[in-house]
């Protein structure tokens, strides 16, 4: 019995828990998506090569790689700070700053300077409910 009343946690994985129940979650819905409309997937081919034809595929790629050095710099510039959530703080501002200049479409001066703040208050309003209201700390 008492192992139904005790709750051990691995901080060393805790961060991943919402990454894969989030991600299995998507991936179950794909497949879902992939089943139900199979043969409206399949009888498209031509469809989806005009679709790739038609991409961005500067923006495309562009994306993915901040993406993936996003997810690759948030735990080892976490580990410089342990527990304090600020390898989220200091790689979100960068990446959402990249990403919105990466779509903007005209640079002018005030669309920089509400990119900018944005860009800086988001994460770090993010940061603090995270830490103060919900005393959850991010990677």
């Amino acid at each position: 019995m008492g192992g139904l009343t005790r709750i051990t946690i691995d901080f060393q994985q805790s961060h991943l828990v919402f990454p894969i129940l989030i991600g299995s979650i998507l991936a179950l819905l794909g497949l879902a998506i992939l089943i139900t409309r199979r043969q409206t997937i399949l009888a498209a081919p031509g469809h989806w090569a005009g679709i790739l034809r038609q991409m961005d595929k500067g923006r495309f790629l562009g994306v993915l790689a901040l993406t993936v050095g996003y997810f690759s710099a948030m735990v080892p510039v976490g580990d410089l700070w342990p527990n304090t959530g600020r390898g989220f703080l200091f790689c979100s501002i960068p990446f959402l700053f990249l990403t919105g200049l990466l779509f903007l479409h005209e640079r002018r001066p005030a669309s920089l300077a509400i990119l900018a703040a944005v860009s800086l208050i988001a994460p770090a309003l993010t940061w603090w409910v995270f830490g103060e209201v919900f005393f959850l700390t991010l990677p």
